[in-house]
């Protein structure tokens, strides 16, 4: 048995210690919202923050995350953090298919949590782990910028 805190909440799980966490997320406690797509954590649709830190869910063995706090998209908006992106994201219109955007948005959050002033530079550096197919880096971008200028306020 292994205890891990997902979104301020703990669970017990009966889980083989090397299964990916993004498993035990999706299957053991029924969070869909973190992706999987490439497995290998070349794409960052499966991020997730522990300790604060933006990590794809895909390669961390959920025996190397128990008594540490993990938070996934389904509980990002609890932050003030998140409030700002999701309203930012929605005024600039981001997403097209929508696939990629856990990952984008998990990480934007852990970029402004750690500094809510970010320059275009600061985004790009962040953000280029995480694959947009449908190409939207441009209102990602925009996005962050306006949750930035929110979060400066």
């Amino acid at each position: 048995m292994l205890t891990i805190r997902v979104n301020k909440v703990s669970h017990e799980i009966e889980v083989d210690p090397q299964t990916p966490l993004l498993w035990v997320l999706r299957d053991h406690l029924g969070l869909m919202g973190t992706k999987f797509s490439c497995g290998t954590s070349q794409c960052g649709a499966c991020t997730v923050h522990i300790g604060g830190q933006a990590l794809p869910s895909c390669i961390v063995p959920v025996g190397s995350v128990a008594n540490q706090e993990i938070t996934t998209i389904e509980g990002i908006f609890d932050s003030t953090v998140g409030q700002a992106l999701k309203r930012a994201w929605i005024a600039e219109d981001v997403p097209q298919c929508g696939y990629c955007q856990t990952g984008q948005i998990m990480t934007a959050a852990a970029l402004l949590q750690r500094s809510p002033r970010v320059t275009e530079s600061d985004i790009d550096a962040a953000m280029a782990r995480v694959l947009c197919r449908c190409g939207t880096y441009l209102g990602i971008r925009r996005a962050i910028l306006r949750a930035s200028k929110e979060l400066a306020q």
